[in-house]
């Protein structure tokens, strides 16, 4: 009898000392991307699918624009212990942006510009396969530049008037020629001179299979196989592809999910004027 006390006791501990080796940190809301820890060597899944989990514990969980209510995370522990959470997902609501004066070919392409877009979107897809072990993103982020934000993630386009798919990014209007800086450490894995819908194109990838995209650029100033550091510049803003004036459009997928990047860098901040830095411009 003591023997299955002391065994239902140490069972009881295992589980408890389980339960204290999962956290999980970021916005449970659709667009939201959870950091997680657990122990080493555990297996994680998220709603039935496999993550990838690093050497020290480190996994990622992304919600995409219209997420559902809940999400389904488990974790398998290397002793053989398991332990399931079910995450209450946050919906939210989303503008209707509207954006006319586009070049009618950028929002009804010709056929002879789709066989252009379909090997664009493959380059695309491409880059987006890189999924290693870095955990570049746990080095903190910061707003790729800083100005007004003129669009904003999950919004639904509606293009001179006709609706189409909604926006994934953050939309920041600033100058051409503004230099962009890498949001978080990275390695490049796209730098195309000048694309379709996008215009001259960056991707950055943070580990396990977190990218950046950086649209609508005036030039790329890294190449592919780059290694980044955050607040390296890496780009210059500009008003190519399918735009209407000059501005970043940052965008961010982890695995197949579209997260939005404002929930990873708060909220943006405050604009120094030149009277206050003191060059006594108006």
């Amino acid at each position: 009898m003591l023997k299955q006390i002391l065994l239902l006791l140490g069972l009881s501990a295992i589980a408890a000392c389980a339960v204290a080796e999962l956290s999980l940190s970021g916005t449970r809301v659709q667009g939201g991307m959870l950091t997680g820890k657990t122990l080493p060597g555990a297996k994680v899944t998220v709603e039935g699918t496999q993550v990838r989990v690093s050497k020290k514990g480190h996994f990622l969980i992304g919600f995409g624009r219209d997420h559902g209510s809940e999400s389904l995370v488990k974790v398998v522990y290397p002793d053989g212990g398991s332990e399931s959470q079910t995450l209450q997902i946050k919906k939210r609501d989303y503008r209707i942006q509207r954006i006319d004066g586009l070049s009618k070919r950028k929002v009804t392409p010709k056929k002879i510009d789709y066989d252009r877009i379909r090997k664009e979107t493959a380059a695309i897809k491409r880059a987006r396969k890189r999924d290693d072990s870095r955990t570049d993103f746990l080095n903190g982020w910061i707003w790729p530049v800083i100005g007004p934000i003129s669009g904003v993630y999950g919004s639904q386009r509606v293009l001179n008037g006709k609706p189409r798919r909604p926006h994934y990014g953050v939309d920041i209007a600033v100058p051409v020629g503004t230099p962009v800086k890498a949001p978080a450490d990275g390695i490049v894995t796209l730098a195309h001179s000048g694309m379709f819908y996008s215009g001259v194109t960056l991707m950055l990838d943070h580990g396990h299979n977190l990218s950046s995209s950086f649209l609508h650029l005036n030039k790329t100033l890294v190449a592919v196989g780059e290694r980044v550091r955050k607040g390296d510049i890496i780009a210059e803003v500009g008003k190519t592809g399918r735009v209407t004036g000059a501005h970043l459009d940052w965008r961010m997928n982890l695995r197949a999910a579209r997260i939005d990047p404002q929930l990873l860098v708060g909220a943006m901040p405050e604009q120094k004027s030149d009277r206050n830095e003191g060059r006594g411009k108006k």
